[in-house]
C-alpha cells in the first residue's frame, strides 16, 4: 500500500501539564479503548488508528485533553503508554519512547521487549532511528523534535507519533508514520504531518527530490572528500537562491570535512544508508543539497509537506473529498470503545456526549 502524506491541524504550544486527577482517568480510559480496539480488530489496527491524524485528535479529545493544544500529542501518547503498562504482552502491543529525555530511551525500551516479540529488535530500533533522522535531517522545516513514541506489535508492525517545536512561532508540528505504508524511508514515507504553520522547507523525502537524493549520495560516497570540501568553499562566493533553507554564512566546510571523509570511507549505496550513518545530520545534508542544486543542477523539493489536508480528505475537496465512511468508522469505534469501557457510568455519559459534540460540531 503506498504511503500518503497529509495533514493540517492547529497545534499552538501550551505550557503546563495535565493535572493528576485528570491524567489518572485518562490512563484508565486509554487502556480500555486500546483493549477494545485490539480485541475487535487486532493490535495492528491500533497502530493504524494512532497513525490517523483525525482518529488521534479525537482520541485526545475523548480522553479529555485540550483539542487544539500541542500537549494533546504528548499527553495522549503518555496516557496510552501508562495505561497498558503490565498488559503489553497480553495485548501484543508495546509502546516505547516519549517526551524529552524519554524519547532517547526508545532503543533500550524496544530491546527490553526482545524476548516477547518474534522479530529482531535491532530492526525495530533501526526503524525508530530512521523515522527520527528523516524528520530532523531529510525534512528540515524549522521544527526541532522533542517527542518520539514508537508503537509496535509482536510481529514487528509499527507506527510512530513524534512532534517537533518551532521556538520562533511557538507552534508544534506532529508527524505520523505507519510502518505498513512505508515502502521507502526517504520517498513520501509519512502517513500524516499536522501543523497550521506552513513555510519553506528542505524536503528531501518528496518524490520530486529523487534526483537530488541520488546526486547527494554520489557526492558523499564517490567524490573525493577534498573535492567536496573545495566545492563547499566555492559556494561561499556564490549568490544562493533566496528560497533556500540555508545561507552562505551557515556553510562551514572545515567543520563538515570530518563527516564528509567518514561518508566517503563508508561508501553508502543510497540516500537512506547515507542518512543512517552516525554524524550525518541536518548541517551535512543541507551542505550536500546545496552542492547538488547549485553545482550539479539537481534541486531538491522546497515544498512544505504540511500543506496537505488530513488523510480523511478536506471539506474543500483538497487533496480529495472527505472519506465519510472512514471518518464515521473512526467515530463509531470510539463511541463503542467508550461505552464498553469500565469507567463509572457518569464518566461514560460525559465522554460520549463530548465525542458527539466534537463530531456533529464539525
Amino acid at each position: 500500500m503506498p504511503a500518503s502524506r497529509t495533514g493540517v491541524a492547529n497545534l499552538p504550544l501550551h505550557g503546563g501539564k495535565a493535572p493528576k486527577w485528570l491524567f489518572g482517568r485518562m490512563t484508565k480510559l486509554a487502556r480500555e479503548i486500546c483493549i477494545v480496539v485490539v480485541e475487535e480488530f487486532g493490535p495492528e489496527e491500533m497502530l493504524r488508528k494512532m497513525s490517523d491524524p483525525y482518529w488521534f485528535q479525537a482520541f485526545g479529545c475523548v480522553l479529555g485533553f485540550d483539542w487544539h493544544s500541542s500537549g494533546v500529542t504528548t499527553t495522549a501518547c503518555g496516557a496510552l503508554k501508562e495505561g497498558i503498562r503490565g498488559i503489553e504482552n497480553d495485548l501484543g502491543l508495546f509502546v516505547a519512547g516519549g517526551k524529552g529525555g524519554t524519547s532517547r530511551k526508545t532503543p533500550q525500551q524496544i530491546e527490553v521487549c526482545g524476548d516477547l516479540i518474534s522479530v529482531d529488535p535491532a530492526k525495530l530500533v533501526y526503524d525508530s532511528k530512521m523515522v527520527a533522522k528523516v524528520d530532523s535531517s531529510a525534512l528540515q522545516d524549522g521544527y526541532q523534535l522533542y517527542h518520539h513514541v514508537f508503537l509496535f506489535t509482536k510481529g514487528g508492525s509499527w507506527a510512530v507519533v513524534q512532534q517537533g517545536m518551532n521556538e520562533q512561532t511557538r507552534y508544534a508540528r506532529r508527524y505520523h508514520w505507519l510502518g505498513e505504508s512505508v515502502n521507502d524511508f526517504v520517498c513520501e514515507p509519512h502517513s500524516a504531518i499536522c501543523s497550521d504553520q506552513h513555510g519553506s522547507a528542505l524536503n528531501l523525502v518528496a518524490a520530486e527530490s529523487g534526483s537530488a537524493r541520488k546526486v547527494i549520495t554520489e557526492i558523499a560516497a564517490e567524490q573525493k572528500p577534498e573535492k567536496t570540501i573545495a566545492e563547499l568553499k566555492r559556494l561561499k562566493t556564490l549568490e544562493l537562491p533566496r528560497r533556500h533553507y540555508i545561507v552562505a554564512q551557515d556553510i562551514h566546510p572545515d567543520r563538515i570535512s570530518k563527516i564528509i571523509t567518514a561518508t566517503y570511507d563508508r561508501n553508502p549505496g543510497d540516500f537512506e544508508e547515507l542518512l543512517s550513518l552516525p554524524g550525518v545530520g541536518p548541517k551535512t545534508i543541507r551542505a550536500l543539497s546545496l552542492i547538488s542544486e547549485l553545482i550539479y543542477d539537481t534541486a531538491p523539493s522546497f515544498s512544505d509537506p504540511a500543506r496537505f489536508s488530513f488523510a480523511h480528505g478536506g471539506k474543500d475537496g483538497i487533496p480529495f473529498p472527505v472519506d465519510k465512511r472512514t471518518y464515521d468508522q473512526s467515530i463509531d469505534l470510539l463511541k463503542r470503545a467508550v461505552l464498553r469501557s469500565k469507567v463509572e457510568n457518569t464518566h461514560k455519559k460525559q465522554m460520549v456526549n463530548r465525542l458527539d459534540g466534537w463530531h456533529f460540531g464539525r
